[in-house]
């Protein structure tokens, strides 16, 4: 057991009920959640160990383990960057497993051991622990890891939305005024059935633009209204989300307007580093389409000389669209066949 693992266990006097439970979460679905909310209206303090398992999930262990987190506040998780990665019920595995708990517990004394599993049977006898078994035989949630990991969108009522998220790929396009982004993501979310995420700033403008202006704090709301909306589309998504412009857009307005943005609105452009999956900067060689909100092509032409400043400044890994609607599809297709979140980071083709 690593120093850092061991420095979690808060030790509990023998008078308090301590509970533990343990498991891959890959994904931490409603079945979980049932098990965790039992334990907690029966235990005064409760423990998680999660293990790191990349041969079952590209999902890491720390994004798993933020999940519980967020969601109970008042579990410890402890992550499991050592445990054994063996499965079944020979008298070695079981062996193997109840020796290494035993030693991440570092003699603190459990009372009730929590699972849905058989292994919770010779797991508590280990521990000298009452067994707690919640829905053994899944009548409350039929649902288990594989199933969501075969099919995550067809699953997704038994998830959290911060945990579905990580099973849909968040795709951004980037670009100056009228280089294709909207038609870009309208089409692709038909082929793929899924959903796409308009430019809020686009209808914000139209409503509260004045003499073609918009203040500071105006633009900080375009970008905090675009992301919750974006949330949202999220868990409508059937595995890709295709994004019409970021905060980076946003924040990039409100240089040109200001020479300057709102604190929160940098902060948000600072996101988008690590927010979306893939980000495809759409080429202007395309016919200009002036409509009265846009500013000419002259101003086009610097915009996205400033767009691929700003990417490449935030070390900002992005995939070039050229050409045709048709030439366009094709290469984030193809981007998109090779693309698998987690495992791969596939940019330029």
């Amino acid at each position: 057991m690593d120093s850092t693992t061991g420095a979690k266990w808060q030790k509990m006097t023998i008078e308090n009920k301590i509970g533990l439970t343990l498991g891959k979460f890959a994904p931490f679905h409603k079945g979980h959640q049932f098990l965790v909310e039992k334990a907690l209206k029966e235990v005064d303090k409760l423990w998680v160990v999660i293990y790191d398992c990349p041969e079952t999930t590209n999902i890491p262990l720390t994004t798993r383990a933020n999940w519980i987190r967020k969601l109970y506040p008042e579990v410890e998780v402890i992550e499991a960057w050592d445990g054994p990665t063996e499965i079944g019920y020979t008298p070695e595995i079981k062996k193997m497993h109840e020796d290494y708990i035993l030693n991440l517990l570092d003699n603190q004394k459990i009372t009730h051991f929590y699972s849905s599993e058989p292994y919770g049977e010779h797991m508590s006898i280990a521990l000298n622990s009452k067994n707690c078994i919640a829905d053994l035989e899944r009548k409350k949630f039929n649902i288990s890891g594989t199933k969501i990991r075969e099919n995550p969108t067809k699953h997704k009522e038994f998830l959290e939305p911060i945990v579905y998220r990580e099973y849909v790929t968040n795709v951004v396009f980037l670009g100056a005024p009228s280089s294709g982004k909207t038609t870009l993501s309208k089409e692709l979310a038909k082929k793929h059935k899924t959903v796409w995420m308009p430019e809020y700033g686009r209808e914000y403008w139209d409503k509260n633009q004045i003499k073609r202006r918009l203040t500071q704090k105006q633009l900080l709301e375009i970008a905090e209204t675009h992301l919750e909306r974006e949330e949202n589309y999220i868990h409508k998504a059937n595995k890709y989300l295709f994004t019409d412009t970021n905060a980076i857009t946003t924040y990039m307005f409100s240089n040109y307007y200001h020479k300057n943005a709102h604190p929160k609105l940098k902060r948000l452009a600072e996101k988008c580093i690590q927010r979306y999956d893939l980000v495809f900067l759409c080429d202007i060689n395309i016919p200009y389409d002036d409509t009265w909100d846009r500013s000419g092509d002259a101003n086009r032409q610097i915009f996205q000389k400033q767009i691929i400043a700003d990417l490449k400044e935030r070390r900002i890994p992005y995939i070039e669209l050229k050409g045709n609607l048709k030439q366009r599809i094709k290469k984030v297709e193809r981007i998109l066949k090779k693309y698998e979140k987690y495992a791969n980071n596939v940019r330029v083709v």
